[in-house]
């Protein structure tokens, strides 16, 4: 069984697509924004629209270096050159540790161990970007982030959980950006009681975000058919309020976007086919105002459990706050 979703159909045809090429992967590496002035997916003056957005070569097709390899452990590193909406041309280096994790750092990542039945598969990616030209980056010509999107097979009985921050919105603002592609039908996105539900089917376009206000450290989904509790951890700077927006129009606050975003797949039009379908589970860094040679670095890990319900639960109630049978219910109460 494969936890992540995988284009074998596009991989095996050896073509590239014009708008994105969608090699599928549970960390995949973008760079944001996606959206807005400081877009790297749109050209200056065109419209943010489908017609016009265009996946950067460097984190489409172009391949990395692997640097190293062990049993466990890829090195992987890239030099980018970018430009955004706005003309800023971007010169930075990537590099990448992927690393498969022993079970004893997954139990201490997460402060938990899980029942002895319980299957477990973890794994984590430590992505720097380094500016490399020769000028620093400032909020005013915009900023980079590293974006790292996890992508899995939906299913019918497929819920996505993300924990919040509760507060007033005049203090934290909204809970939840539903606006991305389209405001999200009330039966497929519900917030209980600190906890985001949302449905991870591939069956409905459409994406949410959390501010790093209400965003915590943790997020998660749970595939009923496959019993499949699926956990992503990441590093979060607790003082970090700036992140870029990647909401598709011109924006009046570029660094008040989200730090956790989650994607459902589904026809973009009436009788079009989707991407995937796959749903993601996605989290960025800080918006990176780095001055020449400066890095900045983004932890992403992934952990996969598969047990029955009564063995899930400890799991899910410790980390996203619910248990198993309250996810499976969420979406249909």
């Amino acid at each position: 069984m494969s936890f992540g979703w995988i284009n074998r159909k596009l991989i095996a045809s050896g073509k590239t697509e014009r708008h994105i090429n969608l090699y599928g992967g549970e960390d995949r590496f973008w760079i944001g924004p996606e959206g807005g002035q400081y877009s790297i997916f749109f050209k200056k003056g065109v419209s943010f629209d489908l017609e016009h957005w265009f996946t950067p070569p460097p984190i489409d097709t172009e391949p990395f270096e692997l640097v190293s390899d062990t049993e466990n452990t890829a090195v992987l590193k890239k030099d980018m050159h970018i430009e955004n909406y706005s003309g800023t041309r971007f010169r930075l280096r990537v590099d990448r540790i992927i690393r498969v994790l022993e079970q004893a750092e997954a139990v201490k990542a997460l402060g938990l161990t899980p029942a002895s039945a319980v299957k477990m598969v973890a794994f984590e990616s430590v992505n720097g970007i380094t500016n490399t030209g020769e000028k620093d980056w400032v909020k005013d010509t915009g900023l980079l982030s590293i974006w790292i999107l996890g992508m899995f097979n939906p299913s019918l009985a497929t819920t996505v959980v993300i924990p919040f921050r509760a507060g007033s919105a005049d203090e934290l603002g909204p809970i939840v950006n539903d606006a991305y592609f389209g405001k999200v039908p009330a039966d497929r996105l519900v917030d209980r009681e600190g906890v985001i539900f949302f449905s991870g089917d591939g069956r409905y376009r459409s994406k949410i975000g959390l501010s790093p206000q209400r965003a915590g450290s943790v997020l998660g989904s749970y595939d009923g058919i496959n019993r499949v509790l699926t956990i992503i951890q990441y590093n979060k700077p607790e003082q970090a309020t700036d992140y870029v927006n990647s909401m598709w129009e011109l924006q009046d606050k570029p660094y008040k976007g989200d730090v956790i975003n989650s994607y459902n797949d589904g026809p973009a039009e009436p009788g079009a086919e989707p991407f995937g379908p796959f749903y993601e589970l996605e989290t960025s860094s800080r918006a990176a105002d780095l001055k020449v040679g400066e890095s900045i670095s983004h932890t992403h890990r992934t952990f996969h459990f598969q047990g029955s319900q009564s063995e899930l639960d400890p799991v899910a109630k410790s980390l996203l706050g619910v248990t198993v049978a309250q996810i499976k219910t969420a979406l249909s109460n």
